[in-house]
């Protein structure tokens, strides 16, 4: 009996460290994709890094209701409470990002009417069909294996990725372009440090599954929202 709250600490050890492996595994992959690459050291053409802002509005916007819809479920539910004011206050910011995206494509001579109306890549088109299921169907607090995963990645790489943008990418109005990856990168840190200590108290092993799978869904797909030659 003496060993039993041991095992417990074990095991939720050991499904947090399986969700930050895929965080950090997101985060090698890209450095080894080179269209990623060069968004983080800075060298990426104008076409390109537009195309990455588009592809991340097309996800963010649908992101926005996701958050939200998944913790009014929870609440109806009557399940984690805390979880479920986390994850509506991430729609609040979510819709944030939405209007970061927009100014930073303004300032590179696109109107939101463009932004809303531009093609979405397979892999985006994906990401919402996946979480949306999980939204509608699955576990509901699934989705915040998405979130963790991209804010840990934008700890990592979205603050050395505005200076270098700003330095040495040579785009014309890029440092009034860089909005939602420096907000990305100044708060996120806390996000992560916040979510980790909400999520390390989940102890059904469905949830967990259901988180780890999100974040490998995610880590599986984001690599493509980036345009390679």
């Amino acid at each position: 009996m003496c060993k039993q709250p041991k095992q417990e600490q074990t095991t939720k050890t050991d499904w947090m460290a399986a969700l930050r492996r895929e965080a950090r595994g997101l985060v090698r992959e890209l450095d080894a994709k080179p269209g990623a690459r060069r968004l983080f050291e800075g060298r990426i053409r104008q076409d390109d890094y537009v195309h990455y802002l588009v592809q991340t509005y097309q996800y963010v916007r649908w992101s926005t209701g996701f958050l939200k819809d998944s913790g009014e479920r929870m609440k109806q539910e009557g399940q984690h409470t805390a979880l479920a004011d986390l994850l509506i206050q991430k729609a609040g910011e979510e819709s944030g990002h939405e209007k970061w995206l927009l100014a930073d494509l303004k300032n590179l001579g696109w109107t939101q009417e463009q932004v809303e109306n531009a093609s979405v890549c397979s892999a985006v088109r994906a990401y919402v069909e996946w979480n949306r299921f999980t939204t509608l169907s699955g576990v509901p607090t699934a989705f915040l294996g998405t979130a963790y995963v991209l804010e840990y990645l934008s700890v990592e790489r979205a603050p050395g990725a505005v200076d270098r943008l700003i330095a040495d990418s040579g785009i014309p109005n890029i440092h009034k372009a860089v909005t939602f990856l420096r907000g990305h990168g100044n708060a996120d840190g806390d996000h992560v440090a916040e979510l980790e200590a909400v999520l390390g108290q989940l102890e059904s092993p469905e949830e967990q599954a259901a988180l780890l799978l999100s974040a490998q869904t995610t880590r599986a797909l984001f690599p493509s929202f980036f345009q390679e030659p």
